[in-house]
């Protein structure tokens, strides 16, 4: 008999609808110039490595761990910036051993520096088919070095976990002097793959005291395909701790969840927790990624705020997803909205990273869309994300992200619209702009088929105008 493996059940399970964000598209192919010092980062960063960390540490660097999909190694790369990444050397720290509890698959490795060591958190379980492969357990490796690229690594240990059962996705948080483990495991009496939970830690493999459980799926939309929560990851923010989890089965129904507690009150307190009803990242047909999850916050050169998760770019898989190799890593923006929560929108799609714009003279509204209607002014954050696809001769083209089939047009009269990429009677130019750079990270779209104009607004639409007309000054975020 020939049996499936998953890390979710042993059973296969109903195929369900995938979540989705609107009506289909087509995602951008060309590239950008960067816009600041740090080279521009293209989606997606590093391909087929699912489970993505990436943080910076405190000596400089981006590091970035993540499963491969052979799921027989622990493996690391790193890089001055986040776009280097994608080209970055990778090590191979470990591999599974020939036999025992880590000889089968790994996943999920977590990097972290705790009391002075480097320390990688992972879950195997061990081969030989049938069920004792589902026996996965978290253990760590540690480095003998200062350098985690350079040093030796061995086995440290298994994770005393509260229960002898499948548990996995492992991840470190620190908050207010206090240093927690948090990760997913299955509780006997809950009738569901994995819940999440959190506990202080006494040292790299211990705890300090009684875990808390954070969330159990229950919602629709963690229960599509297995019952999951599982991949926390914590970020801090506007007087709130906030913790994303991913839920459902691993193909497009993956999405994340998202609970958040004042900074001040007690993480070990459930009932302190507010969990979101709905998902806050879900598959996108629009931007072509399906399955956004597994994520970790880190920050881009400008210290802002980075969503790093994976996500395949087409939707149709044949088999398991789990064996699926093509969870690339991707990493976006992630704003805050006007309550100061995080914002995360939808998966941005393949290309560089989209901005925003904003009037350098009406800060109040932004450079928007409605499907194929230009606007200035307020519009929900995926509407008001651009791309800049550049060319050989220095030219951009701007691209929404939800309509990447479409790019912004001028005409002699000075209207700009939405047009198809593959329309015919677009005039040489005329969807073609020089960007240039101004005083107070301020940007000017140059238009090259009307020599002396720039994108600019002009009440609440989109127009050329005059390059020295301070209309055609923005900010780009």
């Amino acid at each position: 008999m020939t049996i499936r493996l998953s890390r979710r059940s042993f059973a296969a399970a109903g195929s369900l609808l995938p979540i989705a964000c609107s009506q289909a598209g087509r995602s951008g192919l060309a590239t950008a110039a960067a816009p600041s010092a740090a080279p521009l980062a293209v989606n997606p960063l590093v391909r087929q490595r699912a489970d993505a960390q990436v943080f910076r540490h405190e000596d400089g660097w981006y590091y970035m761990t993540g499963s491969v999909p052979e799921y027989d190694r622990l493996v690391l790369r790193r890089s001055r910036t986040l776009a280097g990444l994608s080209t970055a050397e990778e090590r191979v720290l470990w591999r599974h051993q020939a036999r025992g509890p880590m000889s089968g698959f790994l996943w999920a490795p977590e990097l972290h520096f705790v009391d002075g060591r480097w320390v990688m958190y992972f879950a195997a379980g061990p081969s030989g088919g049938g069920e004792d492969v589902f026996r996965i357990r978290t253990y760590a490796i540690v480095c003998d070095g200062a350098d985690p690229m350079t040093g030796d690594w061995t086995v440290l240990g298994q994770f005393q976990a509260p229960w002898d059962s499948f548990n996995l996705d492992s991840t470190i948080f620190t908050h207010k002097g206090v240093r927690y483990f948090s990760w997913a495991q299955r509780e006997a009496g809950i009738d569901t793959n994995s819940n999440v939970y959190i506990a202080p830690m006494k040292d790299a493999l211990t705890l300090a005291a009684a875990p808390a459980r954070l969330t159990v799926p229950t919602l629709d939309w963690e229960v599509r395909g297995f019952k999951v929560n599982e991949g926390s990851a914590f970020l801090v923010k506007n007087g709130q701790v906030f913790m994303t989890y991913s839920a459902s089965a691993t193909d497009a129904r993956y999405c994340l969840g998202l609970l958040s507690i004042d900074e001040n009150a007690n993480l070990m307190d459930p009932r302190a927790w507010t969990k979101s009803q709905q998902p806050v990242f879900v598959t996108c047909r629009e931007t072509s990624v399906y399955g956004p999850g597994h994520n970790s916050f880190t920050v881009d050169e400008q210290g802002r705020d980075i969503l790093v998760y994976h996500g395949r770019d087409y939707e149709a898989i044949a088999g398991d997803p789990l064996f699926n190799p093509d969870r690339h890593t991707r990493i976006q923006r992630l704003y805050t909205d006007a309550r100061g929560n995080p914002n995360f929108g939808v998966p941005v799609g393949n290309g560089p990273l989209p901005e925003r714009f904003t009037p350098a003279v009406r800060r109040n509204v932004m450079l928007a869309h409605e499907g194929e209607r230009l606007l200035i002014g307020n519009a929900p954050l995926p509407q008001t994300q651009f791309r800049s696809l550049s060319f050989e001769d220095g030219s951009v083209q701007l691209s929404p992200i939800l309509k990447p089939g479409h790019r912004l047009v001028a005409s002699a009269e000075g209207s700009v619209t939405l047009v198809a990429m593959d329309t015919s009677s677009v005039g040489p130019g005329a969807d073609r702009f020089r960007r240039m750079a101004g005083p107070g990270g301020t940007v000017q779209f140059i238009s090259q088929a009307f020599e002396g104009r720039a994108l600019a607004h002009s009440s609440d639409k989109v127009r050329l105008a005059q390059a020295t007309d301070a209309a055609s000054t923005w900010l780009a975020d």
